[in-house]
């Protein structure tokens, strides 16, 4: 070893040692466990330490033990446990010490072999996920022979760029002439606090950039010809916690200058609705489990929106969206939701992904895997935006960066594949069922009606304000110069700004390191931080309270004070008066973040006429090649920075340039320039959706229908007040005989005058539906009839004879076993209002007729791989790591079941006790294929059932609501303890879910009984607290010796009556 190497390891053993002894000063490592590397029992989840009233708690311990682990290796380690050991005495100090080091080294270990854990799954995943890229874009580039000779047949192809650029040349740019369109569009932001002034911008990590994105994007478009409304739908927030606004149901955006130029369209709207408790303020983390509640309340409100724009219109006919635009993870499931309930095209910005989040986190160190998921559900956060991936036409990126670094890490979309897509689409040859999104690059846009320039070499202002008579001249002056430039010793020097949240993400220690180590800079230039609005920092959230105190603390070593403004509070209508300052006094903008995906404020402070520095990750290399109005630094190196500021602040010339080309470039990302390129994009992706056939019912006008005028003589009466039951091995003939008695011939009425489509029908004026989905099977998946006669005599008694409640059937069998089963029930299907079959890939009308409802079919269509999907399934379903005669084995495990098959399912057997993947893994294995399916194990796990994309049973009861007019309020589902894999979703939204104890029958084993959730999801996927609510008052539920009357006061409990 060398002197220098000897210094070196000296010098570590010294920072180890002091180290080592905080640790015992802190307290002696006591509690120092695994947990203590994690955080776990220390740390408190994100949705903590961002409510409103934070509270945090701090562990010196912990930051020793973290700083140990990660900045020593085990040599280290190693050679302060001899030195102990060698110094061994019967001071207790000595012995806690060896004590602990050899904990700590045990904690170092155990650090790097989960490092080493999750750097295999990491390698694992990404090689399966390329060689599932991989067979895809084989199958693609492998044409038939009548492909062949239609690709021959045009023109002659060229090398793959040339190919590719004239992929997009039927690209029309929308023009502003036609004003004969009267587009709806919805934007959906879910979380953080949205309003449209005083925004609140920086209040927690919820409330940033994109609130302030979605707002101006709702009122620019609502400003653009030919659009009639914009919807930003969001959640309801009614807490004495935040601002009383929050709790409005309705906020008018436009303002009555962009509602007059554009002629008759009625402007943008806030739409609040209410999900999860509407008296809390959740943070996004918590908010997953409220979705499909928050899915129900936007389509109430879409249809209700599109019903009285069609009675503006002369065709009759609903306004659907033109486009759903889902913003950040949760609102591109809600966005996913509604275009598969609506059948409308689907647009998703993902602002952040989870992917690369998750990735970074393992990377760190300091969270497990298991840690990770359950502090920040990011299993939940990924599988919502693979889902937005599966249903979206299009995804708005702001950089090309994003769409090859992170959208490339997800299962559902490959660069490559996606290109092979769109040749082939343009050439009109088969994409065998394959789908990938389209990315496309649109940087936001900003409003510039609000920017005055100011003259960069006109100081009258700045003067007035340092001035000998600044008290009478700061009258007219913006208050916030002031806040500023009284941190100044020396105001007139240019100012370097940086403007962000305290967040470590965007690296303000770093620039105030660089500022504090550079004598020229520091002489040249003074430097403002606006970090966010803050009271007391102790009382902030932990990541700020620590990036602030760091501030403060640099501005003390470096003795910074006079050179540094840090004002507490400012308004977010103030910044553009900060930029103003700023180029007044020649300064430069500064964005030194590590990764930034776009840098909006980069855009705002070349508006005002402000040369920028900014960060080499992310969005500014795109925004700085259009702009062409600064420098690009590694957001690591103190030196490049300190020296691009000093180049820019110190050349005039430079800097004179870099303002001129900012000002001339900027209108490229104007907000007209924006809603222009977004529009054209959407309009060119319609142009592959096959739009919505979807009507609306009527409203009634009259309470109720002819056919039940004779309600009130009806002679039949049910005893469920006096304690009359009906046993479930019971007659129910009676029951359902005197229910079909009463029926008048009229009670299903036809809407349309030739009566040849289903969308003519519905069941007369039911007020509500009662939705038996009760998954009951034996041990070897076939329907247990004897429970179904009884869970259906029941639910029929509470229903009452008077017309009011229809009945539907809700289950993963085909129809002609459910058919069957009702008929060994004797229970006649024509007494039913509907069947929704094939785990809501089909639906029918019994009293009608058993053919599938054609518009449907065309409904969950879309997207649907066909028989390109038929032999992928078992292959990919079958577990490996298996020898070849166990992998051949389990090839044989899941076979093609043709009886259970229809035009939009594919069934396959499974033997009872065969292995195959779950849901989630087989899910993911198909979409990295391209494959854009939804997959239901039902029976008992004997089938599984191969649906569209848009196909569920809980998407059904969608459909029959729009179609039929039935709130969803009024719907009541009656599932089981435990169903099918898709069951979990027929508890959750605004039905009403009622839990029949004793409807799956028991195995072999007390505990045994015979649902398929054990196949749902892997260890590594999202929990079921991810997606239940804890408490849910729209669920309830009854003991397996249920009678009527307690099914009865259960629905009185739900507020069903």
């Amino acid at each position: 070893m060398t002197g220098r190497q000897e210094k070196g390891a000296m010098a570590g053993n010294e920072w180890l040692n002091g180290y080592l002894e905080a640790i015992l000063d802190a307290g002696g490592g006591k509690g120092l466990e695994a947990g203590s590397l994690s955080g776990r029992g220390e740390r408190e989840p994100p949705w903590a330490a961002t409510s409103l009233v934070p509270h945090l708690k701090f562990s010196p311990t912990k930051y020793f033990v973290e700083e140990v682990v990660n900045s020593f290796d085990e040599a280290d380690l190693y050679k302060t446990w001899i030195k102990v050991i060698a110094m061994r005495n019967t001071r207790e100090r000595n012995n806690r010490l060896e004590n602990m080091c050899w904990r700590i080294w045990h904690l170092a270990r155990k650090k790097k072999q989960i490092e080493r854990e999750d750097a295999r799954r990491l390698t694992k995943r990404r090689l399966e996920r390329e060689q599932g890229h991989k067979d895809a874009a084989e199958d693609l580039s492998e044409l038939s022979e009548g492909e062949k000779e239609k690709e021959n047949g045009g023109q002659q192809a060229g090398p793959l760029n040339e190919r590719m650029s004239r992929i997009n040349s039927d690209l029309r740019i929308w023009s502003d002439d036609d004003e004969t369109k009267r587009l709806y569009i919805v934007l959906i932001s879910l979380h953080g606090l949205v309003r449209g002034e005083n925004m609140e911008l920086g209040r927690d990590s919820d409330t940033g950039g994109q609130v302030k994105y979605v707002v101006e994007l709702a009122r620019a478009l609502a400003a653009t010809k030919g659009v009639h409304r914009v919807d930003l739908l969001t959640r309801q927030i009614s807490s004495p916690d935040v601002d009383w606004s929050y709790g409005e149901p309705v906020e008018m955006l436009s303002r009555a200058s962009d509602v007059e130029s554009n002629g008759d369209g009625c402007g943008a709207y806030v739409i609040r609705l209410p999900c999860g408790p509407r008296d809390r303020y959740l943070a996004k983390e918590s908010l997953w489990p409220h979705i499909p509640e928050f899915v129900d309340r936007a389509l109430a409100h879409i249809t209700n929106v599109a019903r009285a724009l069609r009675d503006q219109t002369d065709d009759g006919k609903p306004t659907w969206p033109y486009v759903i635009h889902g913003h950040y993870a949760d609102a591109g499931e809600v966005a996913a939701r509604l275009s598969g309930s609506l059948n409308v095209p689907m647009v998703m910005t993902g602002h952040s992904l989870g992917r690369n989040k998750f990735e970074q986190l393992l990377k760190q160190g300091r969270l497990s895997r298991e840690d990770i998921n359950s502090t920040y559900h990011i299993m939940r956060r990924i599988e919502a935006e693979e889902l937005g991936l599966d249903a979206a036409e299009m995804v708005v990126t702001s950089t090309r960066q994003e769409i090859e670094e992170q959208w490339g890490l997800y299962d559902g979309f490959d660069l490559k594949i996606e290109r092979k897509l769109r040749v082939r689409r343009r050439r009109g040859v088969s994409c065998l069922g394959r789908h990938m999104p389209r990315m496309v690059v649109i940087p936001p846009g900003m409003d510039f009606s609000y920017v005055t320039m100011d003259s960069p070499d006109g100081e009258g202002d700045l003067q007035s304000l340092i001035g000998q008579d600044r008290a009478h001249a700061r009258r007219n002056l913006p208050p916030i110069w002031s806040e500023v430039t009284r941190f100044f010793t020396n105001p007139h020097k240019p100012m370097i700004l940086a403007l962000s949240r305290p967040d470590p993400k965007k690296n303000v220690t770093t620039l105030l390191k660089a500022f504090g180590q550079s004598r020229s800079l520091r002489e040249l230039a003074n430097l403002t931080l606006i970090l966010g609005n803050r009271d007391d920092v102790e009382e902030m959230p932990a990541s700020s309270s620590t990036v602030l105190t760091t501030v403060l603390k640099l501005i003390d070593k470096y003795d910074l004070y006079g050179q540094v403004a840090y004002p507490k509070h400012h308004k977010q209508s103030e910044v553009p008066h900060i930029y103003r300052l700023a180029a007044k006094t020649k300064g430069v903008f500064i964005n030194p973040a590590l990764v930034e995906p776009f840098g909006l404020t980069l855009i705002e402070a070349a508006a005002y006429g402000l040369p920028v520095v900014a960060t080499k990750n992310g969005g500014p290399v795109d925004i700085l090649k259009t702009l062409n109005n600064g420098l690009l630094v590694d957001p690591h190196d103190q030196n490049a920075i300190s020296n691009a500021l000093l180049k820019l602040v110190a050349d005039k010339g430079l800097w004179l340039e870099c303002r001129k080309n900012g000002l001339k470039n900027i209108h490229r990302f104007s907000w007209p320039e924006h809603c222009r390129n977004y529009l054209s994009h959407v309009e060119h992706c319609r142009s592959r959706h096959p739009g919505t056939r979807l009507d609306v019912a009527p409203r009634a006008e009259e309470p109720m229908s002819d056919s039940l005028k004779d309600v009130d003589d009806l002679s039949i009466r049910f005893s469920v007040e006096g304690g009359g039951d009906l046993k479930a091995n019971g007659d129910i003939a009676a029951v359902l005989d005197a229910l079909r008695r009463h029926r008048s011939e009229h009670t299903h009425h036809d809407l349309a005058a030739d009566g040849n489509s289903s969308m003519g029908y519905y069941p007369g004026r039911r007020r509500r539906l009662f939705v038996i989905a009760a998954d009951c099977y034996d041990s070897e998946g076939r329907i247990a009839v004897g429970v179904l006669k009884g869970i259906v005599g029941k639910v029929a008694a509470a229903a009452g004879p008077d017309g009011r409640t229809g009945l539907v059937i809700s289950t993963g069998s085909t129809v002609a076993e459910t058919i069957e089963a009702l008929n060994v029930c004797r229970i006649a299907p024509s007494d039913l209002d509907a069947l929704i079959c094939s785990s809501g890939s089909e639906v029918c009308y019994p009293w009608k007729d058993l053919a599938s409802d054609a518009d449907y079919s065309a409904y969950v269509d879309y997207r649907w791989p066909g028989e390109h999907i038929r032999s992928a399934v078992p292959r990919l379903a079958k577990l490996g790591g298996a020898g070849e005669e166990d992998a051949a084995a389990e090839v044989d495990a899941m076979e093609l079941d043709e009886k259970a098959c229809g035009s939009h399912c594919y069934a396959y057997s499974l033997k009872v006790g065969a292995k195959a993947r779950k849901t989630d893994e087989l899910r993911q294995r198909l979409r990295m294929r391209g494959f854009r399916c939804n997959l239901v194990y039902t029976r008992a796990c004997t089938r599984l059932n191969v649906v569209p994309l848009f196909a569920s049973r809980a998407q059904a009861l969608r459909y029959l609501w729009i179609r039929w007019g039935v709130e969803l309020s009024e719907m009541v589902t009656f599932v089981g303890e435990k169903g099918d894999t898709d069951a979990e979703e027929l508890h959750l939204g605004l039905h009403r879910a009622v839990v029949l104890g004793g409807s799956v029958v028991a195995g072999p084993e007390v505990s045994a009984q015979h649902g398929s959730e054990r196949l749902l999801r892997s260890e590594e996927s999202y929990k079921r607290e991810d997606v239940v609510p804890s408490q849910c008052p729209n669920v309830a539920g009854v003991a397996g010796d249920y009678s009527v009357q307690d099914i009865l006061d259960v629905l009185a409990s739900l507020g069903v009556k």
